[in-house]
């Protein structure tokens, strides 16, 4: 197709011009069973090695689907084991560039053990180095399973799929009539499934994007990530903010218009844009430095908590946690989307994952209540309790339990409407505002709308030392 490129040429727009080192060149498979004796592709159709991206040492390995379909051997698992442990022990990311088959079916249990060895190293990886994934072809079975456990998947539109059984299998074990592209194309698993962190044009916006996304990140967890010179205002007034949180709180509004103006450059790097819209998450720099954004959306589902945000957001939490990112919530959510469908899908289970991830991180935690801050999801969202080190509010933030109407709807169910009209007034003078919490010490500062960039900025810097461990344990049990 079109929008493909060579494997070679795929590395060569990923790295720095020239800092490709190949490992493994000369390898072959050593399989003689159905043919394959008279069949030895140099490289066995994997190309792996290191190279530089922005001068910073990672490691790559990427399946050539023209020789055997890109198929798994033990030959070729050996060497992306070879770089997966390189990559470790020298505490480099690793990008994986998947246009793979699945496992190698002429050789039998051998080609599918490969499997087994990069699953393992993916998961010993996981938190020490950085791990990004490309699908740039159809991936199937196997394939899928070493990105799924790696942090971060790309996609492409149109020429890229993943699934764990193709169409012919689908149709012969269900009946059901299924393409590629609708079983697992790159629309699917960025805005159904959540697969996908990533939606690209073609293969060089895949690079690209990944190029952006290693500028944002450390190399390892004992590092920061790159500080980049400062030539945005630090004390930036942003006098646009005045106008974006309407005064109904039941007209919605874009939180990226929030994001945005206080990143550096007003820029913000999005990531899961079309999967579970009601939170926002994504990399932006704040006086040259990264900083995670995990922000409710009040333009859709009212910004409130569901299913797919949870889990979107639980596992953003951690990734920064995992890589010395501070973290920034910016909160207007009403609560959690209620639903029959929404109980029986386990909204308990999955809500509990953003409370644990926000609740576990020790990296500098910020909260910024632009608006609502209701309930339960209040206190998952950040609070002071969870452990956030500065929260701030605007002086249009709602703190309480639930809104004045269903307050006073439950506390004054037998009154008249005149009376509950007015003690709803009476709850919203009381509690439709962060005055309470704030006296309470549960907020440590109201600002204005202009000033949040400031404010954020100096809470980062008073926090950027900060030194905190959990109690010792192998690891705690997570909601699954």
């Amino acid at each position: 197709m079109e929008n493909r490129i060579s494997a070679r040429e795929r590395i060569e727009l990923l790295l720095d011009r020239g800092t490709f080192v190949e490992i493994d060149k000369h390898v072959i498979h050593r399989c003689t069973d159905f043919g394959l004796d008279s069949k030895h592709p140099e490289g066995d159709g994997v190309i792996s090695g290191y190279g530089k991206i922005d001068g910073r040492i990672v490691f790559v390995y990427a399946f050539d689907f023209a020789v055997m379909g890109g198929s798994l051997s033990a030959a070729n698992a050996q060497k992306i084991a070879k770089v997966q442990d390189l990559a470790l022990s020298n505490g480099a990311p690793i990008i994986g560039l998947n246009d793979s088959g699945g496992a190698r079916i002429q050789e039998g249990i051998e080609s599918l053990t490969g499997f087994a060895h990069i699953f393992k190293r993916n998961v010993m990886a996981s938190g020490v180095i950085p791990q990004i994934s490309a699908i740039l072809g159809p991936c199937a079975g196997g394939s899928c399973y070493s990105p799924a456990l790696t942090d971060f998947i790309l996609m492409v539109k149109e020429t890229s799929q993943m699934f764990v059984t193709g169409p012919n299998v689908v149709k012969s074990v269900t009946n059901e009539d299924v393409d590629k592209e609708t079983l697992g194309g790159a629309s699917v698993h960025n805005s159904v499934s959540g697969v996908s962190h990533f939606f690209c044009n073609n293969d060089e916006d895949a690079m690209m994007t990944i190029r952006e996304l290693i500028g944002f990140i450390p190399s390892n967890n004992m590092e920061d990530a790159p500080v980049h010179p400062v030539t945005d205002e630090v004390n930036r007034i942003c006098s646009e903010l005045d106008e974006v949180v309407p005064v109904d709180p039941n007209i919605p509004y874009d939180i990226r218009n929030i994001i945005e103006p206080v990143c550096d450059q007003q820029y913000f790097f999005e990531i899961q844009s079309d999967f579970a819209k009601n939170i926002v998450i994504g990399f932006g720099r704040m006086a040259g430095r990264t900083v995670g954004f995990v922000a409710n959306q009040p333009n859709y589902l009212a910004g409130s908590l569901d299913i797919d945000a949870s889990d979107k957001a639980a596992r953003f939490i951690r990734f920064c946690d995992c890589f010395n990112i501070p973290l920034i919530a910016i909160e207007d959510v009403p609560g959690f989307l209620p639903g029959v469908g929404q109980e029986h899908n386990g909204i308990i289970r999955h809500g509990a994952k953003i409370v644990y991830a926000f609740a576990e991180a020790t990296v500098p935690k910020i909260t910024l209540i632009t608006r609502k801050a209701y309930g339960g999801a209040y206190i998952v969202m950040n609070s002071k309790q969870i452990g956030s080190d500065v929260n701030l509010a605007y002086p249009t933030a709602e703190i309480a339990v639930m809104g004045a109407e269903g307050a006073c709807n439950l506390l004054y169910r037998k009154a008249s409407p005149e009376e509950r009209k007015e003690k709803i007034e009476e709850y919203r003078q009381k509690f439709a505002n962060p005055n309470r919490a704030a006296q309470l010490g549960y907020v440590d500062d109201i600002i204005q709308p202009r000033d949040p960039r400031a404010s954020l900025i100096k809470a980062l810097e008073m926090t950027r030392n900060k030194n905190q461990s959990n109690p010792p344990k192998k690891h705690g049990n997570m909601p699954l």
